[in-house]
């Protein structure tokens, strides 16, 4: 046998493919979905848990590697990364119904907040929930294409998860090591739990030592029994960390010192958490979210304008000359955005009785402007540290939606039309 025609073999004997590499192929679709659906489960409980969702691109980076390679001996780096990307795709998906959806079945089994036929809540069409989704999906990618070239071409934002996504990829058989050490964390995790809940003899979750050693139900010292959080900080690095300390300084330092302005009892305003919470911690966040949100948007205005330029001057010199672009055509955007728009609309006027349909309209342009000003601040807050502020974009489109929504139709109506659109 000539060399010419004798395979090419890698170090650890498997033979290289030379010529072109499978990429969108069956198995890494099915791997794909079948680690998305996983993937979905595993966050969605962590992100009700928590209140903040996380990302998934590398965990499916290195769990596909360890089955594509690891299980399935296949050699193509880039079909493991259209099974990672389908992955993290549905896991993404998902994640405004997280921190949306949930708040229906939460005001349906509580009395806390004296809502007048609360169980019609859960009554929605979970048919048009899902049809909004896919329609807000489909807007999101229209609206955030035009600022990929801006963003990683021009600001060159660092994206950390894609980097490390990128590391995992190319690392020669560290994906299945990685996978292996994954799977162990996983394990320790699930152990270390269900013990903690035998020692505690409970099914809460959280040891209570500050009322056991009979500090003030302000303190609200509680420990989450739960690997889940640590594990949070392990990937959410230097950024999770700030947001942490920000979040003990606001709860311990400045909220009772807001609190006690113009109290005339403190001592019982600190003990009773709830109060506060609803007089203070709930209005204050969510106008800073606004005020941040239009702040941001302000200061991204050259770069959305500078996309939008770019996008139309790659269409021109498509249509000026017969050569392939990596830009799509601006038509096809459009055709998106407004076709996406209309299907928002009617799931809205649809999804509850006696809603008109220029409320709906009006609700569904308020829904797809805070589209597009959402998709410029999660872009940015994720290529700059890959944190996702998604759950309070989705707080703050709730709350603008509900304003416009309340006083067309009652309360319930109301709620359910905003979280549908909220959810999109």
């Amino acid at each position: 046998m000539s060399s010419e025609s004798r395979p090419v073999r890698s170090s650890d004997g498997r033979p290289i493919r030379l010529g072109t590499y499978p990429e969108l192929t069956w198995p890494a679709v099915i791997v794909g979905w079948f680690l998305g659906t996983l993937i979905t489960v595993s966050i969605a409980y962590a992100s009700l848990m928590l209140g903040f969702g996380i990302e998934g691109s590398e965990l499916a980076a290195i769990m596909g590697w360890g089955i594509l390679r690891g299980v399935l001996r296949r050699n193509s780096i880039i079909e493991n990364n259209i099974n990672q990307t389908i992955a993290s795709a549905v896991n993404g998906a998902s994640a405004g119904m997280m921190f949306s959806i949930p708040a229906l079945f939460i005001l349906a089994s509580s009395d806390e907040y004296g809502i007048e036929n609360a169980e019609l809540l859960t009554q929605f069409n979970p048919a048009l929930m899902v049809m909004a989704c896919i329609a807000g999906g489909i807007m999101g990618l229209a609206f955030v294409i035009p600022l990929r070239k801006q963003m990683i071409d021009f600001d060159r934002l660092a994206y950390p998860g894609g980097i490390a996504v990128a590391t995992i990829l190319r690392s020669p058989g560290a994906g299945t090591k990685k996978a292996m050490i994954l799977l162990a964390g996983a394990g320790v995790s699930a152990v270390g739990y269900l013990i903690a809940l035998r020692i505690t003899g409970s099914d809460d979750p959280n040891w209570h030592l500050g009322k056991q050693i009979g500090l003030p139900a302000y303190l609200n010292v509680a420990f989450f029994l739960s690997l889940m959080t640590i594990g949070v900080g392990y990937l959410s690095g230097k950024g999770g960390f700030w947001f942490g300390v920000g979040g003990f300084i606001c709860y311990w330092f400045l909220a009772p010192i807001l609190g006690g302005i113009g109290s005339e009892d403190v001592s019982s305003l600190l003990e009773n958490p709830n109060e506060l919470k609803n007089a203070l911690f709930r209005p204050t966040g969510i106008g800073m979210l606004i005020g941040a949100a239009l702040g941001g948007l302000v200061a991204a205005f050259p770069l959305i304008m500078s996309a939008v330029r770019s996008l139309h001057d790659a269409s021109k010199a498509r249509d000026g000359q017969a050569t392939e672009s990596d830009e799509l055509p601006a038509k096809l955007l459009y055709c998106g955005i407004g076709l996406s728009g209309i299907a928002l609309a009617i799931c809205c006027w649809w999804s509850v009785d006696n809603l008109s349909l220029p409320r709906a309209a009006l609700m569904t342009v308020l829904g797809t402007m805070w589209v597009w000003i959402a998709g410029v601040i999660v872009s940015e807050c994720v290529g700059r540290t890959n944190w996702n502020p998604l759950s309070g974009m989705t707080l703050i489109a709730v709350t603008i939606l509900l304003v416009v929504s309340t006083g067309a139709v009652s309360t319930v109506p109301a709620i359910i039309s905003a979280v549908l659109l909220g959810a999109a």
